[in-house]
């Protein structure tokens, strides 16, 4: 996430321009992208009249300017820490939301996978068989009927089509 924004920064600076002559007469001009120090751990990038720092080792985004006092270094919010605690949260209430389902004999939607339980889930009071939830084969008589009826569907479509093409050859 710190080096998506790096590159987003570097981005809005190209867009948006480079230093103004006033600043650059005020403030010592660094290189485009200083030589990095402390073994590679920082890098500098130039976005107009700031500069954006990248600490290699804790991914950490700053922003450094020339300001009356000299020059400094803010540190820009890192959301990927408010992401990531609330991804952690998501999971946490998903998988109490799950276990509470499972405990009361209620499915869980489908696609929905339960974590490993600890213990076997207690089948559902009111349906104490388990192999009553697998879904049912269709009996050859349901399989037998659903055929029956297709083929006449079918029969009325082509027989729909015929009548349409008669039609047609009577009006030309």
């Amino acid at each position: 996430m710190a080096r998506a924004a790096v590159v987003m920064l570097m981005i809005a600076g190209a867009v948006f321009g480079q230093l103004s002559s006033a600043t650059a007469q005020t403030a010592p001009a660094p290189s485009e992208s200083a030589p990095a120090t402390d073994d590679g751990r920082y890098t500098f990038h130039r976005i107009g009249d700031v500069f954006v720092r990248l600490d290699s080792r804790t991914g950490q985004v700053s922003q450094c300017g020339w300001s009356p006092t000299g020059w400094s270094c803010k540190t820009v919010p890192d959301e990927r820490a408010a992401l990531e605690n609330e991804i952690g949260r998501l999971q946490r209430d998903n998988s109490e939301l799950k276990k509470s389902l499972l405990s009361r004999g209620l499915e869980l939607p489908s696609g929905v996978v339960a974590e490993a339980p600890a213990a076997a889930p207690v089948p559902p009071a009111n349906n104490p068989d388990p192999s009553a939830r697998e879904p049912k084969m269709p009996s050859d008589l349901e399989l037998d009927r659903t055929v029956s009826f297709m083929k006449n569907v079918w029969r009325r479509l082509v027989d729909m089509m015929v009548d349409l093409q008669r039609d047609i050859q009577k009006k030309s």
